[in-house]
C-alpha cells in the first residue's frame, strides 16, 4: 500500500504541496535551506572567531620554535586553545600541592596590600569560586516566580541564601533565597533580589534550556525537535504568510 500524500518516511511534509507552482516550490526549498544551514554557519563562524581570538592572545607569548607553523607551511587553528588548557591544568596541579599553595598565598598577600586591587580581586575570586564550585547549587536550579504582577510568571535562576549581614534587614521568620531574573533576549542582564523560598516554584528545566527560552522569547522549547521537521514547519509558516511583496515597493 502506498503512503498517503501527507507522509514521507514517517514524517509530515508541507501541506498542500501539490497545489504549489514551481516558483513557490523553489522559494520553499530556498527558505528551508536557510533554516537548516543558518544555525550551522553561525555556530562555525562563532567557533572560528573564538579560536582565532584565543590564538591571537596566546601565540605571541610562545617562542616560535614551539609553534607548529614554524615547521609546517600552514597554521594550525586552535593551537592556542590547547596551550591555554594545558597551562591552566598545570597551574591547577601546582596549586594543589604545598609549594603551589605557598606561592598562591604569597601572591594574595601582595594583592591584599594594594588599596584598589584587593577589593576587585576578592570580589572576582569569590564569584569564580561560587560559580565553579563542584558542591554548590548556585544558578544550577531554575524556578518561576510571580513577577512583574500577580498572574504573570517569570523564569529565575536560584542562587544562594542571603548572608548573615543581609538577613538582619529581611523580615524575620521566613526562609529567603536569592534569585536572578534574566531579561529577554539578553539573559546576561536582569534583576537580582531576595524572595521567600515558598514563593519560588522550582521547575525541571536545565539552566541551558531556560536560557534558550529567554533568548528566543519563548519560541524554543526544552524538548528536542527533529531538525528536518522543524525546517519543514518553518518553511510552511513562511509560505502560509502569503506571497512575498515585489522588490521596490
Amino acid at each position: 500500500m502506498s503512503k498517503p500524500e501527507h507522509e514521507l518516511d514517517g514524517e509530515e511534509v508541507i501541506p498542500h504541496a501539490r497545489g504549489l507552482t514551481a516558483g513557490q516550490r523553489l522559494r520553499n526549498y530556498f527558505l528551508t535551506g536557510i533554516v537548516v544551514s543558518g544555525p550551522v554557519v553561525i555556530t562555525i563562524y562563532l567557533s572560528l572567531w573564538i579560536i582565532n581570538w584565543v590564538d591571537g592572545w596566546i601565540k605571541p607569548v610562545i617562542p616560535s620554535i614551539y609553534l607548529p607553523e614554524t615547521y609546517l607551511p600552514f597554521a594550525i587553528p586552535g593551537f592556542g586553545i590547547l596551550v591555554l588548557v594545558f597551562g591552566l591544568t598545570i597551574l591547577g596541579f601546582l596549586t594543589a600541592n604545598l609549594v603551589g599553595r605557598t606561592l598562591l598565598d604569597f601572591g594574595e598577600t601582595l594583592l591584599a596590600r594594594m588599596p584598589v586591587v584587593r577589593g576587585l580581586y576578592r570580589s572576582t575570586k569569590q564569584i569564580f569560586e561560587t560559580v565553579f564550585s563542584q558542591s554548590g547549587t548556585s544558578f544550577r536550579t531554575v524556578g518561576i516566580v510571580e513577577y512583574p504582577s500577580p498572574g504573570c510568571w517569570s523564569i529565575v535562576f536560584l542562587s544562594t541564601p542571603p548572608s548573615a549581614e543581609v538577613s538582619t534587614g529581611l523580615p524575620k521568620g521566613e526562609d529567603f533565597i536569592s534569585v536572578f531574573l534574566p531579561c529577554a533576549p539578553n539573559p546576561t542582564t536582569g534583576f537580582f533580589f531576595y524572595i521567600p523560598r515558598n514563593k519560588v516554584i522550582e521547575v525541571p528545566v536545565s539552566v541551558d534550556d531556560a536560557a534558550k527560552i529567554v533568548m528566543s522569547l519563548g519560541l524554543l522549547r526544552p524538548e528536542e525537535v527533529d531538525p528536518r521537521k522543524a525546517a519543514i514547519l518553518a518553511a510552511e509558516k513562511i509560505r502560509s504568510a502569503g506571497p512575498l511583496p515585489p522588490l521596490g515597493r
